[in-house]
């Protein structure tokens, strides 16, 4: 049943490519013409768009201090001596190292 259908969807692409009367040319040269149209409308529209996020678009970041509870969740410990502090968070770092200083002397 499948090839049956395969042969019947190869038989209607024939069907409809003998229907068309257009030259290689003219598909070719209607290709040309969209992709210019297209050229036309995304770029403007492109540059438009990172105009208006970069000059229009306030972009927020995280604030410094520390996070409230929710944001802070950690479902288990970081694999390096620090446990609890994230890779590059060097205030943690400082502060861990220095409270195992103090446990160690």
């Amino acid at each position: 049943e499948a090839i049956a259908q395969l042969r019947a969807r190869v038989r209607r692409q024939k069907e409809i490519m003998d229907a068309t009367t257009h030259s290689e040319a003219e598909e070719v040269a209607e290709m040309w013409k969209w992709i210019k149209v297209s050229f036309i409308v995304a770029f403007p529209v492109c540059v438009l768009s990172v105009v208006k996020d970069l000059t229009l678009i306030d972009h927020p970041h995280r604030k410094e201090g520390p996070q409230p509870d929710y944001m802070a969740i950690q479902v288990k410990e970081f694999p390096w001596e620090c446990e609890n502090c994230a890779l590059f968070d060097l205030e943690c770092w400082k502060k861990c190292r220095a409270e195992q200083a103090a446990e160690g002397a």
